[in-house]
């Protein structure tokens, strides 16, 4: 199986593990608020290092796509780039909620496997990114942002069990009242999540360009003004 070195920056975990043989083989993660831009280079090179030390030879990178943070997103897509470029190797991308999706997969032996699967990334207020996937992640609803309020999957709660997991699973419970619904607490995702995704990715040979690939926000990316009026004046030079 290839050796993979997985990036996940998409919330508050700065994420980076290599994966290969069905398994995680190092990782490191840090949950410091958003401070990727600090520990995502150093932490991809601890793990090269790891590659020497074990002479393991890398074969692709992954790295999640969004939705999420906007800088996170713009820091993991663009270091994932340039490894690739210097390593010659592909770039792979995996949708953030598939992530999360994976993660409530596995969160339990006990599932029936016919339940759905929901994952939320927070949005601000009462939004999220959501999609809907069975458990063979055939896509039920496409991801995309969503008020929540108490009609929220009621009609997919009438006749199925509904696992939610992810950060935005908190606000959904102020809103949606239905014994269907399973509600797995704060689910962030990780590298080591993305194992089984990006596997699949490099076997398929769905790799991205290197040029052109963008995250995937789902929604437009609205730059603030700064609240100083000097650096306000500053920056409209």
């Amino acid at each position: 199986m290839a050796t993979i070195l997985n990036i996940e920056t998409s919330g508050k975990i700065c994420s980076v593990a290599i994966t290969a043989n069905g398994g995680v083989e190092y990782h490191i993660e840090s949950d410091s608020e958003m401070n990727h831009a600090v520990c995502l280079a150093p932490y991809i090179e601890k793990c090269l290092k790891e590659l020497e030390r074990k002479e393991q030879k890398l074969d692709a990178v992954a790295v999640s796509i969004g939705p999420g943070s906007y800088t996170g997103l713009r820091i993991g897509l663009s270091l994932a780039k340039g490894l690739c470029f210097a390593k010659e190797v592909p770039l792979i991308g995996i949708n953030t909620l598939k992530i999360l999706a994976v993660k409530g997969m596995f969160k339990s032996l006990d599932w029936e496997g016919d339940e759905l699967l929901v994952p939320m990334i927070d949005a601000r207020r009462m939004e999220v990114y959501t999609a809907v996937y069975d458990f063979g992640l055939k896509t039920i609803e496409t991801p995309g942002p969503l008020i929540l309020d108490e009609n929220s999957y009621s009609e997919l709660l009438r006749n199925n069990k509904i696992i939610f997991i992810g950060d935005g699973v908190e606000k959904a419970r102020t809103v949606i009242d239905n014994p269907n619904a399973i509600w797995i607490d704060y689910g962030q995702p990780t590298a080591i999540d993305m194992n089984a995704l990006s596997d699949l990715s490099f076997r398929n040979e769905d790799f991205l360009d290197l040029a052109y690939s963008t995250p995937e926000y789902l929604k437009e990316y609205r730059a603030t003004t700064p609240n100083n009026k000097v650096l306000g004046e500053i920056t409209k030079f």
